[in-house]
């Protein structure tokens, strides 16, 4: 079916009746159509949008379950943005008017429940339908809509497959950047993971055995802990309470491991929340230091180090201004990033995100690096990470520093050292992970968060 948009002037419908603010689910619809809008043309965070506490008005004005159904109907949205756009075009003789982004929202929100979720596709259309006729900007667009959604339900039992084997679901200076990074046929695999939710890793103090049988999961060659979907909510599961655990992806839990045996070393962590790899440094023996810009941030951590029954010295401060009265012995910087390696728990990022920010960020990192540098007495080590998937972010900034620094030198990481690193390891004796790594059979179980890691030493 090819339907034509109507002329300006024209809706082809009767106007929409009072009441349908009342109407059930509309306004859980409207809300996901609102904060679409704002990722794809403000680029919001998808996580502030969904905050409970300061998240848009829209969405804190939902109960809990239609909170949970717009954060399902966003996520789907734009992990399958590009298979839902294509499916839509097909549906139009031409393409919507530039002025019809409030159009494109409605149309994007309806498909992703008709392709992808468990919602009847009679309620997702007349839902649409009826948001297009309340809103000015699309009411005129209503008969549109009704067509091209009811063709799309009648069509996706065929269409679907052939449309998501033929499609990237990736902007295309962020599938230009993978394949320029990792070939065409890694940066394949890796937009692929992107399509499937990540699983849940938990960093256990002990017995990760044993914890995996209490949780329902596996044990990862690194030592994680990995369930493929909880049972209940993370704070209702065994353990939480008794601080037994903390959720970090395996990815993440890498680069603290680097610094080996730091037993009664002063180490610190700097952009340290929400402090998955503090805890770390601390049950590894290391008297920490954790800093954080974020007043909020930090108390956060706090928080978490309370419940795990851990302790360390908490610093507000811009890591560029701060200065300890006393080296430390070791420095783990995780630097801000574009953090284009969590993309399958932040579908947004791809879309809020554009290479000017990877950029700028990386000239951000430089500074960090160098000022964390001086924070580490000589003979010390430092381990630079992020989590981003782009080189310039990891392995070309680290070669850049390391040649224009004379007072550090590269400290591989070798292989054999730690368990379960081997496979990303590289040549240089960095690390790096990609979701297309860890292939463990099922994409509901494989793959890590993309990181970069790299260890150093100051010798000046």
């Amino acid at each position: 079916m090819v339907v034509t948009p109507p002329r300006r002037g024209h809706s082809g419908n009767p106007q929409h009746k009072a009441g349908d603010e009342n109407v059930a689910g509309l306004a859980a619809r409207k809300a996901a159509a609102r904060l679409l809008a704002a990722v794809i043309d403000a680029r919001t965070a998808l996580d502030g949008l969904t905050d409970n506490e300061h998240g848009h008005p829209q969405y804190k004005a939902l109960d809990g379950r239609d909170r949970a159904l717009v954060r399902a109907i966003l996520v789907t949205a734009l992990r399958h943005r590009m298979t839902i756009a294509g499916l839509l075009s097909k549906r139009l003789e031409k393409p919507l008017p530039a002025n019809a982004t409030a159009l494109s929202h409605i149309l994007n929100v309806a498909a992703a429940q008709i392709l992808f979720l468990d919602v009847p596709d009679s309620a997702a259309v007349d839902l649409a339908v009826t948001h297009a006729k309340s809103d000015p900007r699309a009411l005129r667009f209503s008969g549109l809509v009704n067509g091209v959604l009811r063709s799309l339900a009648r069509a996706k039992e065929t269409e679907l497959a052939p449309a998501l084997a033929a499609t990237s679901e990736a902007p295309q200076w962020f599938s230009e950047r993978l394949t320029a990074a990792y070939g065409a046929d890694k940066a394949r695999a890796i937009l692929a993971a992107h399509r499937h939710e990540a699983p849940v890793d938990f960093t256990v103090k002990a017995d990760p055995v044993i914890w995996a049988e209490r949780l329902g999961g596996i044990v990862l060659p690194t030592g994680t802990v990995r369930v493929e979907k909880l049972a209940a909510n993370v704070i209702d599961l065994p353990g939480f309470a008794d601080g037994a655990w903390w959720v970090q992806d395996a990815a993440a839990s890498l680069p603290a491991r680097l610094f080996g045996d730091i037993r009664g070393q002063r180490v610190a962590d700097l952009c340290a929340a929400p402090g998955g790899k503090t805890a770390q440094l601390i049950l590894a023996g290391g008297e920490v230091t954790a800093i954080d810009a974020s007043k909020n941030r930090l108390a956060r951590l706090g928080q978490n180090l309370e419940r795990l029954g851990l302790a360390a010295e908490l610093v507000q401060a811009d890591l560029l201004d701060y200065r300890p009265a006393q080296l430390f012995d070791a420095v783990l910087l995780d630097a801000p990033c574009s953090s284009t390696g969590t993309v399958r728990r932040h579908p947004d990022v791809p879309w809020t995100k554009t290479m000017a920010d990877v950029e700028k960020l990386a000239d951000l990192q430089r500074r960090l690096l160098a000022h964390a540098v001086g924070l580490v007495r000589p003979g010390g080590r430092i381990v630079f990470s992020n989590c981003s998937l782009d080189p310039i972010e990891g392995e070309e900034l680290y070669r850049d520093f390391l040649a224009r620094s004379p007072g550090v030198v590269a400290d591989p990481v070798r292989l054999g050292e730690f368990a379960g690193i081997d496979p990303f390891l590289t040549p240089e004796g960095t690390l790096r992970t990609t979701p297309a790594d860890m292939d463990l059979g099922s994409p509901g179980v494989s793959g890590l968060d993309g990181f970069f890691a790299a260890r150093m030493r100051r010798v000046g």
